[in-house]
This record gives C-alpha cells, sequence and structure tokens, in this order.
C-alpha cells in the first residue's frame, strides 16, 4: 500500500471519486500544508493557516499507479484555476499533488508535464513534498456517503 494526497477544491466530492477507484484501498479528508497545527474547518477557512482541503488516498500500486490516479484528478479538476474549483474561491480550494515519497512526485511531476500541452494556459497545480496533514473532523469524514444529497462540485460519474 502506498499514500498520496490530492487538493482539489472542495474534498468532500473528491473522496467521494476516489472512493470509488479500482485499487484505491481508503480515502480520509484533511488539510495538508498549513502554517498551523490541527487546524479546524474553521481556522482553514476564515483564518489564513496556508492548508488546503486535501484527499489522502491509501491504494494498491499493482491496481492503480501514481500516473492512473493522476488522470483522475485531471477528469474533475480545471488545472488551470489557482486557489479555486467549481463555485469554491480561496486558498484552501488549491489543486494540489502532496506526497512523502520522492519518486511519487517525481512521476507526478513528469505525468503533468506530459499533459500540459493539452491546457489553454498555465497549469495552478502543486506538486509538493507533504510537509504536514491533519485528518478532519468526523463530520467531514465519508461526508458524501452520509449525506448522499450534499454539495458537490464534481461529476462523479467521470
Amino acid at each position: 500500500m502506498k499514500s498520496i494526497y490530492f487538493a482539489g477544491g472542495c474534498f468532500w466530492g473528491v473522496e467521494e471519486y476516489f472512493s470509488r477507484i479500482d485499487g484505491v484501498l481508503e480515502t480520509e479528508v484533511g488539510y495538508a500544508n498549513g502554517k498551523t497545527e490541527n487546524p479546524t474547518y474553521e481556522d482553514v477557512c476564515h483564518n489564513f493557516t496556508g492548508h488546503a482541503e486535501t484527499v489522502k488516498v491509501v491504494y494498491d500500486e499493482r491496481l492503480a499507479s501514481v500516473e492512473t490516479l493522476l488522470s483522475r484528478l485531471f477528469r474533475i479538476i480545471d488545472p488551470t484555476l489557482l486557489n479555486r474549483q467549481g463555485p469554491d474561491r480561496g486558498a484552501q480550494y488549491r489543486s494540489g499533488v502532496y506526497s512523502e515519497n520522492g519518486d511519487d512526485l517525481e512521476r507526478a511531476r513528469a505525468w503533468i508535464e506530459s499533459v500540459a500541452g493539452k491546457y489553454k494556459g498555465p497549469l495552478q497545480i502543486e506538486v509538493l513534498p507533504l510537509e504536514n496533514y491533519s485528518r478532519a473532523e468526523e463530520y467531514h469524514q465519508k461526508y458524501l456517503k452520509k449525506n448522499p444529497g450534499g454539495y458537490c462540485h464534481i461529476d462523479l460519474n467521470v
């Protein structure tokens, strides 16, 4: 099993989307690469902590490669948007790929570079080492499973 962390706007839909992919064993929402320890949702949204709403994806690399997961991420985000996806605005909604594994980051950079020419404009997606991660509050975990009619800015069927 390996882990990688994806940011792509509101984490509710991103988590639900990745939970449906073959080879993904576990998902969890949280806050990554910010300036404070153990932030709350309110901190992240209102106190400029620098965290991104992020989904931890635990996967079996024999069934889903980094490149496969990235191709799926790019189906649900617009990587040319800075600090927003769908109607969500703010630095916490930026797009990013974070990992503790340098090889995975290099593979992610290479894959993103290989698709960059398909977009009209520069890509605005961070690819950085995971500096810190805090699990989000329980009510955010599996939110769309608990609230099937809940807010989601992405098409879960792509």
